[in-house]
């Protein structure tokens, strides 16, 4: 009996051990959700998106705040429409939840202070950004505009950005079109903002 016991218990302990070998790579592979097109501010066109990559996009992806977010741990999706508005999402997955929380401070300051640095490398543009607050979903997220003009010629941009945190999981999407601020669709860019947050994990 005692020999039947400890066969059992040797078996269960090497079954225990092959479940956690067979979980073990699954959670370790679980990677952050993206956003769906559908999800993007409405648009008088479908949006349309990539496959998500990994890295980052090969321009850096963040206007305002190019080449701060890392490419390892990172992967990206670029939306667009028939319109010429477009978006992408990138998503970093931190070390630690101390380097995620520095990784926002650092894009949020360089959002926050995008249109003085773009006027001073472009002379004769005119950039202004502006800062729309906090979005409350998991760790927070911050919103922010650059409204652009360039006389020489004649053309207006405006872009929308934004960036949130689930844990170590840092999340930085933009909008952008021809046009300025008040035809850019705010409201909605902050309710996909927080949808992109939420369904990070």
């Amino acid at each position: 009996m005692n020999k039947l016991r400890t066969a059992l218990a040797t078996a269960a302990a090497a079954a225990l051990g092959l479940a956690a070998l067979a979980t073990g790579p699954a959670q370790a592979a679980a990677q952050p959700a993206f956003l769906a097109p559908s999800q993007m501010p409405p648009s008088a066109t479908p949006w349309t998106a990539t496959q998500v990559f990994t890295g980052v996009p090969e321009n850096g992806g963040a206007l305002c705040a190019p080449y701060k977010i890392p490419a390892q741990n990172s992967r990206y999706r670029e939306f667009s429409t028939e319109l010429d508005t477009n978006g992408v999402q990138i998503t970093n997955v931190a070390r630690t939840e101390a380097d995620a929380v520095k990784l926002v401070d650092t894009l949020r300051k360089s959002l926050a202070g995008c249109g003085p640095l773009l006027q001073k490398q472009n002379p004769g543009l005119k950039a202004v950004s502006a800062v729309h607050g906090k979005v409350a979903v998991e760790e927070g997220a911050w919103v922010y505009s650059l409204d652009t003009a360039d006389p020489q010629i004649g053309s207006t941009d405006i872009h929308l950005f934004s960036v949130g945190r689930d844990g170590r999981t840092v999340t930085f999407i933009r909008w952008g079109q021809m046009g300025d601020l008040k035809n850019a669709p705010l409201t909605a860019f902050k309710t996909t903002t927080k949808t992109a947050v939420n369904k990070l994990y």
